[in-house]
């Protein structure tokens, strides 16, 4: 008589939804001196421009005849684009977007095996009432207050100010101000005269983390940039390009440019101080299953490590080794993040 195998094994369906959900953020200029005047602020709007440049990419020489590899090079490289900046009039970026963020970590969207839900629940419970979501969430506030999220805006600012009000019933029931270059892009230490106010912040995320109150956060980051400076809205990848003659296409939301909510989301899960070699200097990365890093074309946590999300899961899990606590944050941090992480391929 056939014995019935009681090895508990990953669910083949299995997703969870993201717990930090940003809307798009969309971009409005203005003058410094006007940030309490929420009438002085104009959207930024997309343009095209059409450049003549040359040809400055590598070309392939081996075997090709000279006087066609000399025309090649000589001809102008003749483009259309679109562009964003900033007015004449304007010194200062505005950049606002909302932020939800919901509870039931850990708690799978599908999920097709009841035996790997308990355990799974099991193990998120026995994580926050052993340690709590408060790293987690310190994190997180740490990449809002420093607008890390305005990605290359941020980049040679003169002035950097973040507010994030806490909105309840559509009215901001606490409001948190920081000088966003104040906080570091490459760790997560805050100085003394902000240190309050972010850890307060923090434990307002870590409450929606655990369920445990509704958190809808505004998000207002102010650049001064200089008058007449182009900014940057998000790129938008277009796959089948067809008849379009643009070389770049710009995102913008009925009119006004805009930055993807999911390029807002890599800023805030940009966390990931605990994959092997940090000490390469690369600092923070996103929280990925397999840390990957696509603009260096580089994996920071490659399986063969056994420090990716999949192994680190399911030694958990199914063999119940716990891992290491900054592992522990890891792991939580991807079930935050959100995903399709089933095992149907092995079946």
């Amino acid at each position: 008589m056939a014995t019935k195998d009681n090895t508990l094994k990953t669910a083949s369906v299995l997703a969870f939804e993201r717990k930090l959900d940003p809307s798009d953020a969309l971009l409005f200029s203005g003058d410094w001196s006007q940030r309490d005047n929420s009438l002085a602020w104009k959207p930024v709007t997309l343009r095209e421009k059409s450049v003549r440049g040359t040809i400055s990419n590598r070309l392939k020489t081996k075997d090709q005849d000279p006087a066609k590899l000399d025309a090649a090079i000589e001809n102008p490289n003749l483009q259309t684009v679109d562009v964003a900046a900033l007015p004449a009039g304007a010194d200062t970026l505005k950049a606002s977007f909302t932020l939800r963020v919901l509870g039931g970590t850990g708690t799978p969207s599908v999920c097709n095996n009841a035996n790997y839900q308990a355990k799974l629940l099991s193990t998120v419970k026995g994580y926050a009432d052993t340690n709590g979501f408060g790293e987690l969430g310190r994190r997180y506030a740490h990449n809002l207050a420093n607008a890390r999220f305005l990605w290359r805006n941020r980049i040679g600012a003169e002035q950097v100010e973040v507010r994030v009000e806490h909105l309840m019933k559509g009215q901001a029931a606490t409001t948190w101000t920081f000088d966003g270059l104040q906080l570091s892009l490459r760790d997560f230490d805050a100085p003394a005269s902000v240190a309050k106010d972010l850890q307060a912040l923090g434990d307002l995320i870590t409450q929606g983390l655990a369920g445990k109150s509704h958190i809808l956060l505004q998000v207002t980051a102010f650049a001064r940039l200089g008058a007449g400076q182009e900014v940057y809205p998000s790129q938008e990848l277009i796959l089948d390009k067809g008849n379009s003659k643009k070389s770049k296409t710009l995102y913008d939301v009925q009119g006004v440019a805009g930055i993807h909510s999911q390029k807002l989301g890599n800023a805030l899960r940009t966390i990931d101080t605990w994959y092997p070699d940090v000490s390469d200097g690369l600092g923070p990365i996103a929280v990925e299953p397999y840390g990957s890093v696509t603009t260096l074309g580089k994996a920071c946590r490659k399986p063969t490590d056994k420090q990716d999300f999949y192994n680190l899961l399911d030694g958990w899990l199914l063999k119940d080794k716990i891992p290491p606590l900054e592992q522990q944050h890891f792991v939580m941090a991807t079930l935050i993040r959100g995903g399709v992480f089933g095992d149907a391929g092995k079946d």
